[in-house]
């Protein structure tokens, strides 16, 4: 005689408790604020929020989606980086190069000093990725200007040649004429 199996009674699921330690994920301002100074300050976004405390990347995103004020100010910040940035161009080019002092292996005297290319190289590298990204945050100011006029004794001038719609025009004026004449 088989026995009845005791039906399982449901239990209670309770949810496990969320961890308090994390990154931010609520709007703060005064987090908003010190991501924005320390962009116009020169440094990136990545770089920031890899900072304890800082909230993810996609947060920051979406509070530039969420909250107008915020996008204003983080607005402001980049193009003030754009300044910070043309600073530090300045300030690299102005670096003195590192010297290379070639000595003979035998004696180890000093045959010649000549400058490091690897130092001087990345030093290009430096500015012109500053260069870059001052032009494409701030172009009024940094980016490449394209002047577009004439001379006084020879200005430019606009034309329009008409000519095809001229055509096309008749082309349908014939045509009703044409179909008002059936």
């Amino acid at each position: 005689m088989a026995r009845a199996k005791k039906p399982i009674e449901p239990q209670a699921v309770i949810p496990a408790a969320k961890p308090v330690t994390g990154r931010p994920t609520t709007y703060n301002l005064n987090l908003a604020t010190v991501i924005c100074i320390r962009i116009a300050e020169g440094e990136s976004l990545r770089q920031i929020l890899k900072t304890e405390g800082m909230p993810a990347q996609s947060t920051v995103y979406e509070w530039l989606l969420r909250h107008p004020p915020f996008t204003e100010q983080y607005t402001r910040a980049r193009e003030e980086q754009a300044d910070t940035l043309a600073d530090e161009i300045i300030h690299i080019a102005d670096e003195q190069p590192e010297i290379v002092v070639v000595t003979d292996k035998k004696t180890g005297a000093v045959i010649e000093h000549k400058l490091d290319n690897a130092f001087l190289l990345w030093q290009r590298n430096r500015i012109d990725a500053r260069k870059w990204t001052a032009m494409k945050l701030k172009p009024k100011k940094y980016g490449d200007r394209m002047q577009v006029g004439g001379d006084p004794e020879n200005p430019l001038e606009a034309k329009v040649d008409l000519g095809i719609f001229e055509t096309i025009l008749k082309a349908v004026e014939l045509k009703r004429q044409s179909e008002s004449n059936v």
